[in-house]
């Protein structure tokens, strides 16, 4: 099995939300080379200047990257924002990146206001500063040849923000829609703390949004924002490292119900329901509720994307009347799929680095009824033909 040792990451701690200038900002912080750096956005010819202010967001030092220009024209189609990226001195990679990142922003303007990609005008997200944010990000991951990138759960604010289409809630629906399917949550000032960029920034680049990977922390950084806010650093922290061989921690819903009302048939038939519809695992265990009921209790371990979804189909399933919800930290090893030829056929074998290995059942079962044979025996042939292979 090929060895992560080497793969190099960033880990984007978005804890008080995360912008194109913060982003830039962290990761100028975190060793990003600034000339080179200055040098990618003055090919974009974009007449502008640029600078980095050394700063504190509530004692944390920070960077502050600034984007400054001429009054110019804000609205920009995306053919456009495409020839100036394409006509500047950017790596391959960093050029695709950032166009990568604007194809995402004009598929959620598209989408959240009812029109065509082509016919979306970018405004804030296409004037100057915001193509130097989105394209110095990633020249700035690029000389940190970063190999991916990661998100922590997202803080996005709340209350209203000012746009171009008026006043709209937190998040912006732009923004709302970059982040589908991605963790999210609100908490300290009343203000827009994520923005479309730097949604879109995550969107296109991050591989998982949730717990940090398993790294080797080589350096981190902290992009500040424009405002200073009294309850919270108003920082992005970038951490920049080289992932590890130990396991993987990955953030998980856990979703519990006590049922005292109900058949072993429909207990049975929702736990089915939900493994097929994406949950990780689910349990079922006897446990006595008050007044000394006995009762069951589910426990679901899934995706935090389809806490909802799995939620309603516990209501629907079951007669229960409450579901807790909570979040855990989830780490395994990781894990990799050899497949070996029996004699009852090829069967897969997933394995870790540590020499765990588990025979697939399902292909284990199939072999079984397919030769008539003991499942056990299957099982077993193929343990024995796997350690073989390994000697």
């Amino acid at each position: 099995m090929r060895t992560q040792l080497l793969v190099k990451i960033c880990y984007f701690d978005a804890f008080s939300g995360i912008s194109g200038d913060m982003t830039v900002g962290a990761l100028v912080d975190a060793g990003a080379d600034w000339r080179v750096l200055e040098d990618s956005l003055k090919s974009l010819e974009l007449d502008a200047r640029f600078r980095v202010e050394k700063t504190k967001r509530k004692g944390i030092a920070a960077s502050k990257f600034h984007v400054e220009f001429a009054e110019q024209k804000k609205h920009r189609h995306l053919p456009h924002i495409d020839k100036i990226i394409s006509g500047g001195s950017l790596s391959e990679r960093a050029e695709q990146n950032a166009l990568a990142i604007f194809r995402k922003l004009g598929e959620a303007e598209a989408k959240s206001h009812d029109i065509p990609i082509e016919k979306v005008h970018f405004h804030e997200v296409g004037a100057v500063d915001s193509i130097c944010d989105i394209v110095g990000a990633c020249v700035a991951l690029d000389l940190l040849d970063v190999d991916e990138v990661y998100s922590s759960r997202i803080n996005v604010g709340s209350g209203t923000v000012q746009t171009e289409h008026g006043v709209l809630p937190v998040p912006a629906p732009a923004t709302a829609e970059l982040l589908k399917d991605k963790p999210i949550y609100s908490a300290g000032p009343e203000a827009e703390l994520t923005t479309p960029t730097g949604a879109a920034i995550v969107a296109a680049l991050a591989t998982g949004v949730g717990t940090l990977p398993p790294i080797r922390v080589l350096s981190q950084g902290f992009g500040a924002g424009d405002k200073d806010f009294a309850v919270q650093a108003n920082v992005l922290r970038a951490l920049i490292g080289e992932r590890t061989a130990a396991s993987e921690a990955t953030t998980v819903a856990v979703l519990e119900a006590n049922v005292d009302d109900s058949t072993p048939q429909v207990l049975g038939y929702a736990m089915e329901r939900l493994l097929e519809s994406g949950a990780l695992d689910v349990t079922l265990a006897p446990v006595c509720m008050k007044k000394n009921r006995p009762a069951t209790l589910i426990s679901v371990i899934a995706p935090p994307a389809i806490t909802d979804q799995l939620a309603g189909m516990l209501f629907q399933e079951t007669t229960t009347l409450g579901v807790r919800i909570y979040y855990a930290e989830r780490r395994v090893l990781e894990r990799a799929l050899t497949r070996v030829e029996t004699q009852y056929g090829p069967i897969q074998i997933k394995h870790t680095e540590n020499g765990n290995f588990s025979p697939e059942y399902e292909d284990c079962r199939n072999a079984a009824r397919t030769h008539n044979v003991a499942l056990r025996a299957v099982i077993a042939e193929a343990a024995r033909v796997f350690r073989e292979s390994r000697s």
